[in-house]
């Protein structure tokens, strides 16, 4: 055992406190060379959750000596000669069902990760003694509820915490400030409420908490009271400052995500819904600036052509609420009145990237930098919609006006899960209405044959989007081809490609200031994505990989992102093979 401990510690990577660790557990746990405890571990694992996708098939215990665990799926052991589990990492597999308490049989566990799977109910009060020496733990994007147990505090080796984008309610445990070690730490996309912890180690960014509206203290706003605030039932909080339970006629909290709002006081915000304060009209609605007598705004849709019933209105918002990420505009609430139907959300005081791109009243043309983040991180959510979001959702209208912009110009898309609240409902691939297939331009070819919506169709929109941000064109009316050009913009693109010229196409604002090199990237994978052969067409999630490629050498795409790309892949060889296909 000397031997298989000095290979370990030799290794250049290990840390004091997977050092202490192993030390302590060589000093007081018996060798077993059939670890049978970690066997007992993993069955009861395996035999707890669901695997609907058969990602756990490797997990064969019929060979019962212990022998083969290290090379199950998701398994990293001390050595090859020891067979003691070291390491559980089962991100993105598909599992279902609640915490595995039979973890806690893995008794030398120093990392787990469940991250991106469907694991739900609450995080166990008796966490630390199922984890006890855990330095990282990840469960981040699964459907945990309920309150971060205090408990939490006493796994005390953790230097890796995430729980965000999951249902948490409740307030932060203070105590978990303790954790001394604790470099990495993120709760962002909860339910989360009141005072944030003070850590004497790090300091965590806002971004750690962000889309908690009632959140406060550290890198938040200031908290306005005393501890006790996590009991309050906050409608909007930090996201609209001074918007209070009273200010809009609160009735009551729709399973802890959206409130439920009093007519009379969203149409006195409006100003009556007036016509000055439309800041966006589209298929499936028009959105209002609404503002309270504080200066506090915020943005009402007021949806056209839906006849849910109420109970059926207040299931899809049951749904809406509990889609969360930090590149989708916070719905905050609704409201059901005889036959209106409408939906509150954070104000974006940037307004929409179609006008940002287009219109431009202060004569500011959006620099390069600045539109290859917005194209990245509106990738990043839509990816999120189509392959990590439970349900998962093809969003059917993208346009640059479902893209706005919040105060630092961060992308924020609108109108995701709106097709299900328009008619005709259909909770799958929903057809289209009475002709209208979305924005003129951004339309799937194929739809025109079809009638039916799918993720490919999404793709080919957010290729229109591309194409606007690098050519700086509208969808329609190009004005940089000839007159007697009558097509769109993705047609014209294709013009210019067949004849070898689409270097003409890059907005020539951009040109010659050390951007053309992934302009052309850029607009390559623009071109993918509105190839008529929705086949060809690469998925959001493999357009995303594309775009952080292209803009691998800024800060905003370096951050710890939900969806990266796979481990020891080269990005920019695959912008290349998207090249390689187009010529």
């Amino acid at each position: 055992m000397a031997g298989v401990l000095m290979r370990i510690l030799s290794g250049s990577g290990a840390s004091s406190a997977l050092i202490s660790i192993l030390v302590w557990l060589v000093l007081t746990e018996p060798f077993s060379s059939t670890a049978q405890s970690d066997v007992d571990c993993l069955r009861e694992i395996k035999t707890s959750l669901e695997d609907p996708l058969g990602n756990l098939a490797s997990w064969d215990f019929r060979n019962n000596s212990g022998t083969s665990i290290c090379k199950f799926t998701g398994i990293e052991c001390w050595h090859e000669d020891d067979n003691k589990v070291l390491n559980i990492k089962l991100p993105d597999m598909g599992l279902k069902g609640d915490f595995p308490q039979g973890i806690s049989a893995c008794k030398s566990l120093t990392g787990l990760d469940l991250s991106k799977n469907s694991i739900r109910g609450a995080i166990p009060n008796d966490i630390s003694k199922l984890v006890t020496y855990v330095t990282s733990l990840d469960l981040s994007s699964n459907q945990l509820s309920g309150e971060i147990p205090v408990d939490l505090a006493n796994c005390s080796f953790l230097n890796f915490l995430k729980l965000d984008n999951n249902q948490l309610t409740g307030q932060i445990p203070l105590q978990i400030g303790l954790l001394n070690r604790l470099k990495t730490f993120s709760v962002a996309n909860n339910r989360l409420s009141g005072q944030v912890p003070t850590f004497a180690n790090a300091t965590f960014a806002a971004e750690d908490y962000a889309n908690n509206a009632g959140l406060c203290g550290g890198p938040l706003p200031p908290c306005g009271g005393t501890a006790k605030a996590k009991h309050t039932p906050i409608i909007i909080g930090a996201a609209v400052g001074g918007l209070t339970v009273a200010a809009l006629g609160f009735l009551s909290m729709f399973e802890n995500t959206v409130a439920k709002m009093n007519l009379s006081d969203l149409m006195k915000a409006t100003n009556n819904f007036s016509n000055e304060n439309i800041i966006g009209s589209g298929r499936t609605g028009t959105t209002y600036k609404a503002l309270l007598e504080d200066g506090t705004s915020f943005m009402v849709k007021r949806l056209q052509d839906t006849q849910h019933s109420e109970k059926e209105f207040m299931s899809e918002m049951s749904t809406l609420g509990s889609i969360k990420h930090r590149n989708l505009v916070p719905l905050l609430g609704f409201c059901v009145a005889k036959k209106e139907r409408l939906l509150v959300y954070t104000y974006m005081p940037n307004g929409t990237l179609y006008d940002r791109l287009h219109m431009n009243e202060d004569g500011k043309s959006m620099d390069w930098p600045l539109r290859l983040k917005v194209g990245i991180r509106a990738a990043k959510g839509f990816a999120w919609l189509h392959h990590s979001c439970n349900p998962r959702v093809i969003h059917r209208n993208i346009s640059s006006k479902c893209i706005l912009l919040d105060a630092d110009y961060d992308p924020k898309i609108s109108d995701f899960g709106l097709a299900r609240l328009m008619n005709p409902v259909d909770t799958h691939l929903s057809t289209f209405v009475n002709g209208e297939f979305g924005d003129l331009g951004y339309v799937a070819p194929e739809y025109a044959r079809t009638l039916v919506a799918t993720p490919k169709g999404d793709v080919y929109s957010f290729g229109v989007v591309l194409l606007e941000l690098v050519t700086g064109e509208k969808p329609t009316h190009i004005a940089k081809a000839p007159e007697s050009f009558k097509g769109s913009l993705a047609e014209w693109i294709s013009q210019l490609s067949s004849a070898s010229k689409l270097q003409d196409a890059i907005d020539t604002t951009l040109v010659g200031k050390g951007y053309d090199s992934e302009l052309f990237q850029f607009l390559k994978v623009a071109c993918s994505c509105v190839l008529p052969g929705h086949k060809e067409r690469p998925t959001m999630f493999e357009v995303y990989q594309l775009l952080r490629a292209v803009g691998q050498r800024y800060d905003f795409t370096t951050e710890d992102d939900l969806l990266t790309l796979p481990e020891g892949g080269n990005g920019g060889e695959v912008v290349e093979l998207i090249v390689a296909r187009e010529k």
